[in-house]
């Protein structure tokens, strides 16, 4: 629960700094001030919300413990402190704070800690049983592994600690780093959890091994072939658009053999009727589909670079934070109902997990979160500045709803009074769950 409120504040900063027009599309895509944007959303919104749910089904997926349960708390304080210290130190570069360049490195260091223990972590409790899922959550680990490296040498060719090498990649290496990251880390790993996730809200059968093996196979490709040759293009001193475009190719494969699996879910559930989350789900996944025409698009009418930020927008809020925020909606109810009424559960009556929520109230802030997404992909596909704040403004009201309704359901606030604490049942807290 601290992990998703972490995030879920620092969603808000990112919020409020495109409402206030800091960063793209008011200022360059390789401007400080986007930077912070880019580096908020990325980091402190979709890798500490990541972040949260493995720690949670990692152990889930393999039927083992977590290797360390203690590593948690140390590992948030540190990225926590270095995303703090990371964007200080854009700041810094952008004139909006004294040039304390020196602040890159520290807070490089500081998330390198951090991720390390989440990965060690995560890493050493999957490795137990490397099948499903769970592979997707070590490739995505190790594609995190590979975005954090290129963001510390980054953040140490800012600082001019890197020399020639470390400015090469800084000149050249940014989209690796992006499709370590996005692609890598954030989607496979999401890609994932959600193959484990929708077979369980669902009550459908689990993806054929084949197939998902197929689906992990393309999307490890669409990340390891453009990283690992395009560090020997940047070494070579020859462009990236082959690997660029190789990385293309596979990842609209990668996209298509997901889309196939996830229709093979949904064919096969046994729960007929769709509960809010998996409703939502379904709008995240057109979002996905949309991301991938509209790159189609822009790559064969030429204007992809020109559009960049329209493709990356959709992609990030449409597809995987669209995804986060329908899953952080039934997980936080299920946590919620496991912690208060799983110890009381057979001695005395208890509450569906579904009597935790209020899906028509939700849903209303759910349709404007995702309306308010499309219209801002429109508005910076048609370079609408000011539209697209206005945009931005309508996602926080519904990020607000949403999350207003998620502190409802921490709080028991729908459940009817003589179940709330039945039995000797207790109240659970918000910020944080008692083993």
């Amino acid at each position: 629960m601290s992990y998703f409120a972490t995030a879920v504040a620092w969603l808000f900063v990112a919020l409020v700094l495109m409402v206030a027009g800091v960063g793209f599309p008011a200022a360059d895509l390789a401007s400080p001030d986007t930077l912070v944007l880019v580096h908020v959303v990325c980091i402190g919104w979709l890798s500490v919300a990541m972040c949260g749910a493995l720690l949670q089904f990692v152990p889930v997926l393999v039927a083992k413990p977590l290797f360390s349960e203690k590593w948690a708390l140390p590992a948030l304080a540190l990225l926590g402190t270095g995303l703090a210290s990371l964007l200080a130190g854009f700041l810094g570069l952008g004139g909006r704070l004294p040039a304390w360049l020196w602040l890159l490195p520290v807070g490089a260091v500081l998330l390198v800690a951090g991720f390390g223990l989440i990965v060690v972590d995560l890493g050493l409790t999957a490795w137990h049983r490397p099948a499903g899922p769970a592979r997707f959550v070590l490739v995505g680990l190790a594609s995190l592994c590979a975005t954090v490296a290129f963001g510390a040498a980054f953040a140490f060719a800012h600082a001019g600690w890197a020399g020639s090498v470390g400015a090469s990649m800084l000149a050249s290496g940014v989209p690796l780093h992006a499709i370590a990251g996005l692609g890598g880390w954030l989607t496979l790993t999401a890609m994932g959890v959600s193959y484990r996730l929708l077979s369980m809200f669902m009550l459908a059968p689990d993806v054929d091994d084949r197939k998902s093996r197929m689906t992990l196979a393309a999307g490890s490709l669409a990340i390891a072939l453009p990283v690992v040759g395009g560090i020997l293009a940047i070494g070579l001193s020859s462009g990236l658009n082959v690997v660029l475009s190789i990385a293309a190719i596979l990842g609209l494969a990668t996209a298509a053999l997901y889309g196939r699996d996830v229709v093979g879910i949904f064919r096969g559930r046994k729960r007929r009727q769709l509960e809010l989350n998996m409703r939502m789900a379904t709008l995240s996944f057109a979002s996905l589909a949309a991301t991938g025409l509209m790159g189609t698009a822009l790559v064969a009418t030429e204007t992809f670079t020109a559009h960049l930020g329209a493709f990356v927008f959709l992609g990030v809020f449409g597809w995987l934070s669209g995804l986060v925020l329908a899953k952080l909606y039934k997980i936080v109810a299920f946590l919620t109902w496991l912690e208060t009424y799983g110890p009381v559960m057979g001695r005395t009556a208890t509450p569906r997990v579904q009597d935790l929520v209020a899906e028509g109230q939700a849903s209303k802030w759910f349709f404007t979160y995702y309306a308010a997404v499309w219209f801002g992909t429109l508005m910076l596909l048609a370079g609408k500045s000011s539209a697209f704040r206005a945009a931005a403004a309508v996602m926080t009201i519904g990020i607000v709803g949403i999350v207003r309704e998620v502190i409802r359901t921490r709080r028991l606030a729908y459940v009817a009074s003589p179940l709330r604490l039945t039995g000797g049942a207790c109240a659970p807290h918000l910020l944080f769950a008692k083993s």
